[in-house]
């Protein structure tokens, strides 16, 4: 599962260059149609996001929100909800999926901006294309889920890390885990990196944030009694067929239940292991930190409980983003044909999409994680330094010179 002898071609400039008008006009209406069938579906409209705005409106009322087990988050959630508190139904059903339309595509766009690729390129164009084939951006449209907002915090908070901003990337970071505590392995990023401050905005940010909001509702130790408990269990069988941790996937199949939690800590501290390797061996930063960030996240989805497929979207628009670059990792065809399943109109005879769909996903993070595993360990053996990592090797300021020589589109 190489990166080499299977690797896509060097397609980068054909994707940098400016995107045909028709491939650009298709874009606003592929998204639009997304934000109707999401508008459309029914009782499964929002569903994830209502579950916090309920928990605001509880709270405004003067209850105790994490009273409803599905209020799963820090309690500066709330305060986040508190804007769509306000408004009714009807409208929620637009407003949730056009806003998490509008948080994903803004992440791929920093996502570009971090390896300098023009928004108004083929690789633009053609990403928001795939999104709008993709099942598990469907699915956070349709849910209103609020991955949404980490799939715009990261790529954003890396954009700033790229031009030597860390202390606004921990900031950003530190943002994102107070409204869902979902880039919380992202922080390690700031201690690989050397950056302290950053680490400590980041955290600072959502205690202060969540202590604040603690102290206005009533009974917010129940975070700790009945929420905790509960997605530490996994949640329940309402959540079970979409959870694709190997620590609950693995046991269905017939895999001892410790053994599966064993091979999905292996996994795990791999995956840590090599995101420290991988920031040691530098190379192009845009790179390294993409590749390290991906390597985190990648971590917690592979042995975290649970592990949805939305989830995804945090990892993938980044990788994508760095097929412009020689030597990425996305540069795999494993990737692309992993991600298949994935596409929405693909069908698994004699299966329960329902019931399992989650090994698709599962599929896709576990060969993410071996190209990047290997990536690091076996293409990157015996280098250590940046100058003899394999792919282009500029600073942060030479790449913003470079930007400058090259037409924007944008």
């Amino acid at each position: 599962m190489g990166t080499r002898r299977s690797a896509i071609p060097d397609l980068g400039p054909w994707l940098r260059a400016r995107a045909p008008l028709p491939l650009l006009v298709a874009v606003l209406p592929m998204l639009w149609i997304t934000v109707v069938n999401a508008h459309l579906t029914g009782g499964w409209n929002a569903v994830d996001d209502q579950f916090i705005v309920k928990a605001a409106q509880t709270f405004r009322d003067g209850g105790a929100p994490y009273a409803d087990k599905r209020f799963l988050y820090f309690p500066s959630a709330v305060l986040v909800a508190l804007p769509q508190s306000y408004l009714s139904g009807p409208e929620l059903k637009w407003v949730a999926p056009i806003m998490t339309v509008a948080l994903v595509v803004g992440g791929w766009l920093c996502a570009l901006r971090l390896f300098r690729v023009p928004l108004l390129s083929r690789l633009s164009a053609l990403g928001i294309l795939l999104l709008c084939f993709l099942v598990p951006f469907r699915n956070v449209v349709q849910l209103g889920n609020w991955t949404a907002y980490s799939a715009l915090a990261l790529p954003a908070a890396l954009l700033l890390a790229h031009r030597s901003r860390w202390v606004w990337a921990g900031l950003v970071i530190g943002l994102a885990i107070a409204t869902k505590p979902m880039l919380v392995p992202v922080a390690v990023l700031f201690l690989i990196a050397r950056r302290p401050i950053a680490f400590l905005v980041s955290a600072a940010v959502p205690l202060a944030a969540s202590l604040a909001a603690a102290a206005m509702m009533p009974q917010p130790g129940l975070f700790f009694t009945k929420t905790l408990p509960f997605l530490l269990h996994g949640q329940d069988v309402y959540a079970r067929p979409f959870d694709a941790s190997l620590g609950t996937l693995l046991p269905r199949l017939g895999v001892p239940h410790a053994v599966a939690l064993g091979l999905a800590g292996i996994l795990a501290v791999a995956l840590v292991a090599g995101a420290w390797r991988r920031w040691r061996l530098g190379g192009d930063e845009a790179l390294r930190l993409t590749e390290t960030a991906a390597m985190l996240m990648l971590a917690a989805l592979i042995a975290s409980r649970p592990s949805f497929d939305h989830y995804l979207l945090v990892v993938l628009p980044m990788l994508t983003a760095s097929l412009v670059r020689p030597g990425s990792a996305a540069r795999s065809w494993w990737i692309w044909v992993a991600l298949v399943p994935k596409l929405a109109g693909f069908t698994q005879h004699q299966l329960d999409p329902l019931q399992n769909q989650a090994y698709s996903v599962a599929l896709v993070n576990v060969v993410l994680t071996l190209v990047l595993l290997r990536r690091v360990f076996v293409d990157g053996r015996g280098r250590s330094g940046e100058d003899e990592w394999p792919m282009a090797s500029r600073t942060p300021a030479e790449e913003r010179a470079s930007d400058r020589l090259e037409p924007s589109y944008s």
